[in-house]
């Protein structure tokens, strides 16, 4: 396999996407001849700064592959660790190229508006000697973990909405509802949405201690600042009636304690409860791909985790995200969305009436069935995954990763775990000390809320 020249060790390739090429692997080959230091490092509010080191070439004639390569390592380090500022050290040229990328006319525009949006501050792009490159500097806070009281954690999915009741400790109720809150723009109806499934939780205990919520998106202060729920909703009335429409819908029952957190994070959450360990990353794979990470001391450490809008996918023809228009992300690889994309590929007829959960759940059906094209649905995200363990893994510190959400249910699930084991331990022995965890059928589905519930602490008299 080649791009821009480079050859590309790549031993397996999925069944249903042949030109597939993982970044690790094009990182790896684009390296091994580089000599030029350059780093890459993004800052969030309050002065918080990861740093990433790497290699480009001193020869001209490489520079449209190093340019390549940067600006989706700059992509991918904005979206997995987040920041308003980046700094390209070592290289004033490529500087220059990642300034005209992400600007409002540039190709990253989405990117560029985006993280303005999300952290309130202007955008911009830093050039520094590599001699200057900023220092890494983060802070971690504890998350969840508490059971006692009566509490409700509600798990807001594009493709339904799940909610837990739970009494010190001991789950009493869980209720999955379909809805469709990305195609409506009314801010009715994702409240009375909301509210319902909270009103059905509260149903089932004597009172209402705290609510957890765990959502697609990212929330500051339990305040939804991007969610990708509500994209159909016009900015005007996302700013009046989204942005707050959780801490509305939990003044409902009074004031209780109250903490939204990415869905992400709630998987992260929910694997260090069930492991009883640390450096954890959820994986959540439904209407779209989230992530989430709990470090060495168990807290999360304020990254964004958006591995949806995360590049894992370099070749020229990758798949396009058709919110953000760029290629080759993990909303496209690790989602209901690319479940269907792929049965197509494998000549699976589905009905354009159905929803994507619907299509998918017929996948799902004809895999466990036995049908040999579905399985290749499944066994080609296994052999995304794989490779994308590692590329993950050499941004986060992992011992391990938790699989949830219902492109993960049944047999299809057992395809994709045993696929992106065998691709793992084949192609990249240096990180074969992951654990990958596939919990049983309704922790993968409802794992969430459940998790979510746990997120609020309550006041002691």
């Amino acid at each position: 396999m080649q791009r821009f020249g480079l050859e590309l060790d790549v031993k397996n390739s999925p069944l249903l996407d042949t030109s597939f090429l993982p970044f690790l692997k094009f990182q790896e080959a684009l390296v091994r001849d580089a000599s030029r230091p350059v780093a890459v490092a993004v800052e969030r509010l309050g002065g918080e700064t990861e740093v990433y080191h790497t290699c480009v070439h001193e020869q001209p004639e490489q520079y449209e592959a190093d340019a390549f390569y940067i600006e989706r390592l700059v992509k991918f380090l904005l979206w997995s660790k987040g920041g308003f500022r980046v700094y390209v050290c070592g290289d004033e040229k490529l500087a220059a190229h990642i300034k005209r990328q992400y600007s409002p006319e540039g190709s990253r525009s989405f990117d560029y508006f985006f993280m303005q949006r999300v952290y309130e501050r202007p955008f911009e792009v830093v050039s520094l000697p590599y001699a200057q490159t900023p220092q890494t500097k983060r802070a971690s806070v504890p998350m969840g973990g508490h059971t006692d009281g009566c509490r409700i954690g509600f798990d807001a999915g594009c493709s339904d909405r799940k909610v837990t009741a739970m009494r010190d400790g001991e789950v009493v109720y869980s209720e999955e509802t379909v809805w469709l809150p990305q195609k409506e723009s009314d801010p009715q109806y994702h409240y009375d949405g909301i509210l319902d499934s909270l009103r059905r939780a509260a149903s089932c205990l004597p009172r209402v201690d705290a609510i957890g919520v765990s959502s697609a998106g990212i929330y500051m202060d339990n305040r939804a600042m991007v969610a990708s729920l509500f994209r159909a909703v016009p900015d005007a009335q996302f700013e009046t009636h989204c942005k707050d429409i959780f801490i509305r819908a939990a003044a409902a029952f009074g004031g209780v304690p109250l903490v939204v957190a990415n869905d992400g994070d709630v998987t992260a959450l929910e694997g260090t409860i069930r492991l009883q360990d640390t450096q954890v990353l959820g994986i959540s794979m439904g209407s779209s791909e989230a992530g989430g990470y709990v470090d060495a001391q168990g807290n999360i450490v304020g990254w964004l985790n958006e591995l949806a809008f995360a590049p894992v996918d370099l070749q020229e023809n990758a798949a396009c995200d058709d919110w953000s228009k760029d290629l080759g992300c993990g909303a496209n690889y690790f989602s209901q969305e690319a479940a269907v994309r792929l049965a197509r590929r494998a000549g699976i007829l589905l009905p354009h009436s159905r929803s994507d959960a619907e299509k998918l759940a017929a996948i799902q059906e004809l895999a466990s069935a036995g049908d040999k094209r579905a399985r290749k649905v499944f066994a080609t995200i296994g052999c995304y995954l794989g490779h994308t363990i590692a590329l993950y893994a050499t941004f986060y510190e992992l011992k391990h990763i938790l699989l949830l959400g219902r492109v993960m249910s049944g047999e299809g699930g057992n395809i994709i775990l045993t696929e992106a084991l065998r691709v793992l331990y084949d192609e990249y022995p240096d990180y074969t000390g992951i654990r990958l965890h596939l919990p049983e059928e309704k922790v993968r589905r409802v794992g969430q809320s459940t998790a979510a519930a746990t997120l609020p602490k309550i006041a002691k008299l």
